[in-house]
């Protein structure tokens, strides 16, 4: 399960394994003893005047504990070692990072995609296929477009 996790995760984080100290979470992320916490990290991005190769330093290491104990974790890995490419394998890797990263106290830097991948979870529990999801959005009248109106976007460019 921790290589499966490693591989999904790619250069999001430096380790995965399995930790003892977890009981109630199905994982955490924990920094290195020497490295940034989550709070220096974000203050450290939030400075106005940071010079933009700092970025590589600013990224603190972070390992991904797993409770191997944990029924979501269990459930995880029965369906990871059933399929490993399977969609939803991947996408409720990423949703526990990206819980993980907000429960650790770190920001999310793709807070859209997150939502995507709740929202497609949301789907899967309300047995919503994708082709039901395309038809909902068929019976939406196409948009109309106001004459003129790619003339005028152009006199706003030409302002700029």
């Amino acid at each position: 399960m921790c290589a499966l996790i490693k591989e999904v995760l790619g250069q999001k984080v430096e380790k995965v394994e399995v930790s003892t100290r977890l009981t109630e979470s199905p994982c955490a992320l924990v920094t290195s003893e020497f490295g940034w916490s989550a709070n220096m990290e974000r203050i450290m991005k939030d400075q106005a005047l940071r010079d933009s190769s700092m970025s590589a330093y600013m990224v603190s290491n972070k390992t991904m504990e797993i409770n191997a104990d944990h029924p979501i974790m269990s459930e995880l890995k029965s369906k990871g070692d059933a399929d490993k490419s399977d969609k939803t394998v991947k996408d409720l890797i990423w949703l526990l990072f990206d819980t993980a990263l907000l429960t650790s106290g770190f920001s999310l830097e793709e807070p859209t995609q997150f939502a995507g991948r709740i929202h497609r979870m949301i789907k899967l529990g309300l047995s919503i296929s994708e082709d039901d999801a395309d038809d909902a959005d068929a019976d939406l009248p196409p948009l109309q477009e106001v004459d003129g109106a790619a003339d005028e976007m152009n006199k706003m460019e030409e302002v700029d």
